[in-house]
């Protein structure tokens, strides 16, 4: 069977397609960036990386760049018809808590969901709807990257806020959920179930990066809340901020809400500090004469290093830290300013196995095996919609 994958960012799509039977096959991948801007950008790999397009568009918004994908699927497959589609979603409120088929039902209830994820809900059920007028009657699925975040106690997704309030859903939600499914699950094939139970933490460091700890592979807790913004120093996510910072904008500098929106979640993070570069790799490039390129890189790893003692903390100690994500899978050095002096939680890192990008970086008389893996969120994807179709023929 053939499955096609979305991920539709506030400007772009990503897209992969799998066959998967006996085993699991990436026909091909790729994404479409930039869309309402002049320069869009249409790319796409085979099953092996190697780049089969590449093309700017121009293209105006979503649908127009979900055309595109279509059309270049349609052309392109030869070895069969897209079976059915798996959607990331990046909210799936309190109601959600594994992936669901789309019926008219649960777009209706996604649409209510829309003012806690503003920014990314309205391209992801927009995408859901014109599917659905490609490929009449393709069944869909929904994935939520808040889902596994649902086994967290009470307790961690509670926000210290009047009852009223709380009452209308604004609690700790987690995200990247789909991410470390996946982490999860390869680890449990490559060290045994033992392994994957014990206490873990997973630094999926990114643009978006947070953090979440895990034992018996039930999500205990996570740097994120209510929304994506939360948790850790991103490349144009603030982080955290003290609630004051919001009031303090809105009444003594006048402020509006599309503004302080912007602000937090487009201008805050490493670009916000630097004021050069969201991208850490170039920040590390420029540290050593730019002040400020040297702060956004300290705070990062200041702020994973608080957040990981803390996570550990909630688990009553520590077996597995696993560095995952763009920062976590590709930059070393982010990798040992994070674990440095972590000597006293046993976490101590090989140089030459850390410099490497080894499996496992941790020195082999530390008490905590630190590892390194790569994560897939595309193909949990596509293993969530192959499970429930599956499960949807067996019942009819």
């Amino acid at each position: 069977m053939h499955f096609l994958t979305l991920n539709s960012g506030s400007s772009s799509i990503k897209f992969s397609l799998y066959r998967i039977g006996l085993k699991e096959e990436l026909m091909s991948m790729g994404s479409v960036e930039g869309i309402g801007f002049a320069a869009s950008f249409f790319h796409v790999k085979d099953g092996s990386g190697k780049t089969v397009i590449t093309k700017n568009l121009g293209l105006s918004d979503h649908v127009a760049a979900l055309k595109e994908i279509t059309a270049w699927l349609d052309k392109a497959s030869t070895d069969g018809p897209i079976d059915a589609v798996g959607h990331r979603l990046v909210h799936g409120g309190s109601a959600y808590t594994e992936p669901r088929l789309i019926t008219l039902e649960v777009l209706s209830a996604l649409d209510e969901l829309i003012p806690f994820a503003p920014d990314h809900l309205p391209h992801e059920i927009e995408a859901v709807r014109e599917i659905a007028r490609l490929y009449p009657g393709i069944r869909q699925v929904a994935c939520f990257d808040t889902a596994f975040h649902r086994t967290m106690p009470g307790v961690a997704r509670l926000y210290a806020l009047p009852e009223e309030v709380r009452q209308h859903g604004v609690e700790r939600y987690g995200f990247h959920g789909l991410s470390y499914e996946y982490i999860l699950n390869e680890l449990r094939k490559e060290s045994g179930q033992e392994t994957a139970d014990g206490r873990v933490i997973i630094a999926h460091l990114g643009n978006g990066a947070s953090m979440a700890a895990f034992s018996r592979g039930r999500s205990r807790d996570t740097t994120m809340g209510f929304t994506p913004a939360g948790g850790l120093v991103m490349s144009t996510r603030s982080g955290d901020l003290d609630p004051g910072v919001i009031v303090y904008l809105l009444k003594e500098k006048g402020m509006d809400a599309a503004n302080l929106n912007k602000m937090v979640n487009k201008q805050s993070g490493l670009i916000g500090v630097s004021g050069t570069s969201p991208n850490m790799k170039e920040l590390l490039d420029r540290e050593a004469k730019d002040r400020r390129a040297a702060d956004a890189v300290q705070l990062f790893c200041y702020q994973a290093k608080k957040f990981l003692g803390a996570l550990a903390t909630v688990l009553g100690g520590l077996d597995t830290l696993i560095f995952t994500g763009g920062i976590g899978e590709n930059s070393p050095t982010i990798r040992d300013r994070i674990c440095r002096e972590m000597g006293f939680f046993g976490i101590s890192v090989d140089a030459n196995r850390n410099n490497t990008n080894a499996g496992v970086i941790s020195c082999d008389s530390g008490q905590v095996v630190v590892r390194v893996m790569k994560t897939n969120e595309e193909l949990m994807i596509a293993r969530h919609t192959y499970q429930l179709i599956t499960k949807a023929g067996r019942k009819t």
